[in-house]
């Protein structure tokens, strides 16, 4: 029997909030939050945070994580998590679910996993629809464009489809978590970043560039990711509403 994998790639250095990860929420530190849904997810065989620190490290183990040192130098969460894969030929399918989005569920941690296993694709990822002009033109929200059966076509920091005919378009969001085939994520992470990639910063267009298939799901959640300190005092609210 085929098994999954989810793998939660931990960098310290952020570059907009150093050390977010870390950073507490109802006595939680983000990293946990991500830890404890995926966790629950029913189709993975297990977690495994990939620290490139140590205090990310003796941080996980305190909350009962399975955590793997990883290089300092990777250029992407990608990298990272293939370097644990490696190690690891008893996992088909992994996950790579972003440390830094606490609100994410186990429900669509389970969609972005049973997209990729259940459909001839390499890569499995997720997508919301947006309405809002705000989001649709902030180069922060990834759009995406897709086909009729789901394969994603381009993605793009720009409004995609460009609306010359007003009332026509409809904008998805990206959200960022992959599911890849054991094979895929070893082939994508050793080719050459593309044009595109170099571009818009976005390294799922490595894998369009070269042929790759990425099968998008809808999903209707709207996750915070922890960029900014507004991000983190956003999603305390939210947290102490509950």
């Amino acid at each position: 029997m085929e098994k999954t994998v989810i793998i939660i790639p931990a960098r310290y250095a952020s570059t907009r909030l150093c050390g977010k990860l870390l950073m507490e929420v109802d006595n939680k530190p983000i990293i946990q939050w991500v830890w404890e849904a995926a966790k629950k997810s029913k189709l993975a065989d297990e977690v495994i945070i990939a620290a490139d620190n140590e205090l990310i490290l003796e941080k996980a183990q305190s909350f009962g994580a399975r955590v793997e040192m990883t290089s300092k130098d990777h250029k992407s969460g990608s990298d990272r998590i293939c370097e644990v894969a490696k190690r690891h030929d008893e996992y088909s399918f992994i996950l790579n679910m972003q440390g830094d989005e606490p609100q994410i569920t186990p429900e669509v941690i389970d969609l972005a996993i049973s997209t990729l296993v259940e459909n001839d694709c390499d890569i499995s990822t997720l997508v919301r629809q947006i309405t809002q002009e705000e989001q649709i033109q902030d180069p922060n929200c990834v759009k995406c464009v897709f086909d009729n059966d789901f394969n994603a076509l381009y993605f793009s920091r720009c409004p995609i489809p460009y609306e010359r005919n007003k009332g026509e378009a409809k904008y998805y969001a990206h959200i960022g978590i992959y599911g890849y085939r054991r094979g895929s994520l070893i082939k994508m992470t050793s080719l050459e970043q593309s044009d595109l990639e170099k571009a818009e910063s976005l390294e799922q267009l490595r894998a369009l560039k070269n042929g790759m298939k990425i099968k998008v799901a809808l999903t209707t959640l709207n996750p915070i990711g922890i960029d900014t300190q507004r991000d983190l005092n956003k999603f305390k609210d939210i947290v102490e509403k509950k």
